[in-house]
């Protein structure tokens, strides 16, 4: 697997690698055997001791990208299957074909293994599909109707809601719950066969309809469905439900733990009761799989539901799935996040048995960890105005420009220096003059002395304005012999450094601003509109200027822009030419309280 732990790393503790830990150690599944390949029982009969001492699984349903609450469940699942010497398959719960497109059977792979995980062990590729087993299910339902276990059901879809019950009356029967198996068998036949219209028929296991679980009142397993499957075509006219398909597919796969979150709790006992009467009737190997949920992972300033995302894209508040503002992998893997900070937040928040909300700032936190001793330095400025060094030519003759460095990384001397300019005008942040400067402010301001930073001190000694009293210039001498780093440099005291950028070799560049997509804590706390809490800030686009040490960096390069924060090279717009910068995160957290 990937990501292997060094021998002394600390695992974090939790339910879920306590529980696994034991089992292992009681060889709960040791004697399980494993037919090289998902199958029944007959087939890992015929195979030797599964090499894999656990087997856990990411299933996804491919109808939309995956996004930052995915990826705790990638991360928890792969991690723990990487600690324990065991296999993590990544299985698509393909069994909707009304929502489901191989375009997102793609991202969901290609996002899989940007978080950086492989799904390859033991000389197997453990890419699966729920819908490779179609055969399979069909057949375990028909033994289910063989054993007087499942029958056709021809209530309309109001009468059978109606009938279930709720939590405080029971179900009432199906007036099609006793007929015959025969006739059961038969009428499910028909259904495969498509003679009879969409809807108009399920097939439910026959359980309790006064079951204090509704899950167990007689669940369906199949329905009538003419659509088009990404993978098996117009072959089926009938598809499994979720929750049959799901368990047969943790056994058919040789599953250990099947981990889910809390709200399939209630799940649970028909999990174990379909799995149990399928291992009863030898058509899956035993022990089953079992079933064990955490508590979701909820990040403030972020929904995840799949529509809601849909929404925003689809009604323009959002440019597309990637958006660098959207939760989802493919928009944090374009604003800039790495695939370790993801890690590292699915790590420290752990797995409990109850639903965690977690402040965004962790994130941002794990990411600036990463990225603080990765990402080389640059300089950059975002709201350009033109410093004026009147007393340039005078001093240095006109046209010089004196040469400047600055490490690559202050923390990694081999990355070597990045070289850059000082000449007669540069580009400086607007806010870093103040005609009338108000108290503690240090930089640029008439009669005061900064430092350009990696370069020299200069005094201000006022600004231009237009006709309108704009102010379009900064204007300042240089204070001779005070270059960073030469003999007598420190002789003039100031209390101010500004960042700036050479006119004459600046690069101009698109930047683009981003903050979080949404300005409340709970964008749709209480069941309101999220829409209303939408940031109108959440993108700023400026043109600004960064220095020449940036000219040629490809796309998906991450920077620090002293002063600024983190940035980097967009992966779709940035060009040779017309660089175009995303904003990662800030330096620190803007939202603190």
């Amino acid at each position: 697997m990937s990501h292997p732990l060094p021998p002394d790393a600390a695992k974090p503790a939790n339910f879920l690698r306590t529980l696994i830990e034991r089992e292992v150690n009681e060889g709960v599944y040791a004697q399980r055997p494993w037919g090289g390949s998902p199958g029944d029982a007959a087939h890992h009969a015929a195979g030797g001791p599964d090499p894999a001492p656990v087997r856990l699984r990411f299933p996804p349903e491919p109808n939309g990208y995956l996004h930052i609450g995915h990826a705790k469940s990638i991360c928890l699942n792969f991690g723990l299957a990487r600690d324990f010497g065991g296999v993590c398959h990544l299985r698509f719960d393909d069994t909707n074909p009304e929502k489901e497109e191989q375009e997102y059977v793609d991202a969901i792979v290609e996002m899989v293994h940007w978080l950086g995980w492989s799904w390859q062990a033991n000389g197997t590729e453990h890419l699966y599909y729920a819908s490779h087993y179609f055969d399979f299910m069909y057949r375990a339902a028909e033994v289910l109707v063989g054993r007087g276990l499942a029958y056709v059901d021809e209530q309309s879809a109001e009468a059978m809601r109606a009938n279930r019950g709720d939590f405080t009356t029971p179900g009432t029967n199906s007036p099609w719950r006793d007929r015959s198996v025969e006739e059961n068998l038969a009428r499910f036949r028909e259904m495969r066969d498509g003679q009879h219209a969409d809807g108009s028929m399920v097939l439910r296991a026959k359980i309790d309809m006064a079951s204090p679980n509704i899950n167990l009142r007689d669940p369906a397993l199949y329905r009538i469905k003419r659509a088009h499957h990404h993978n098996t075509g117009d072959r089926w006219c009938i598809y499994p439900m979720y929750a049959y398909a799901h368990p047969i597919e943790d056994a058919l796969e040789n599953i250990t733990h099947s981990i889910c979150t809390l709200e399939f709790e209630d799940q649970r006992p028909w999990y174990d009761w379909l799995l149990a009467r399928l291992v009863e009737g030898g058509l899956l190997n035993a022990p089953a799989p079992k079933q064990h949920e955490f508590g979701r992972l909820n990040l403030t300033y972020v929904i995840t539901s799949k529509r809601k995302l849909k929404a925003l894209v689809d009604e323009g508040h959002v440019n597309g799935w990637d958006d660098p503002r959207m939760p989802t992998l493919a928009g944090m893997r374009r604003r800039g996040y790495t695939p370790e900070a993801v890690r590292k937040f699915a790590e420290d928040t752990g797995a409990s048995k109850t639903n965690i909300w977690v402040d965004y700032a962790v994130l941002d936190g794990a990411l600036r960890a990463d990225l603080e001793g990765k990402a080389a330095r640059a300089m950059a400025v975002i709201a350009p105005i033109p410093l004026k060094l009147i007393n340039w030519d005078t001093l240095y003759g006109a046209g010089h420009i004196e040469p400047c460095s600055a490490p690559a990384h202050p923390q990694h001397p081999a990355l070597g220096q990045r070289q850059f300019g000082l000449g007669p005008a540069v580009w400086i942040e607007r806010d870093d003059f103040a005609e009338l400067p108000t108290k503690g402010f240090f930089r640029l301001f008439p009669g005061n002395k900064v430092r350009l930073k990696y370069g020299m001190v200069v005094e201000c000694t006022g600004c231009e304005k237009d006709a309108d009293g704009r102010i379009t210039a900064v204007l300042a001498n240089v204070v001779p012999d005070t270059k960073s780093g030469t003999p007598g440099a420190d002789a003039v005291k100031v209390k101010g450094t500004i960042t700036w950028v050479g006119v004459h070799d600046g690069i101009a560049a698109t930047l683009n601003l981003y903050d979080r997509l949404f300005s409340e804590p709970q964008p749709d706390a209480g069941g309101r509109d999220f829409r209303e809490a939408l940031n109108p800030a959440s993108k700023t686009v400026v043109q600004g200027f960064v220095e020449p040490s940036l000219a040629a960096v490809p796309p998906d390069q991450r920077f620090q822009f002293e002063r600024h924060g983190y940035f980097v090279t967009d992966r779709i717009d940035h060009a040779p030419g017309a660089p175009v910068f995303n904003r990662i995160t800030g330096l620190k957290d803007g939202w603190a309280k």
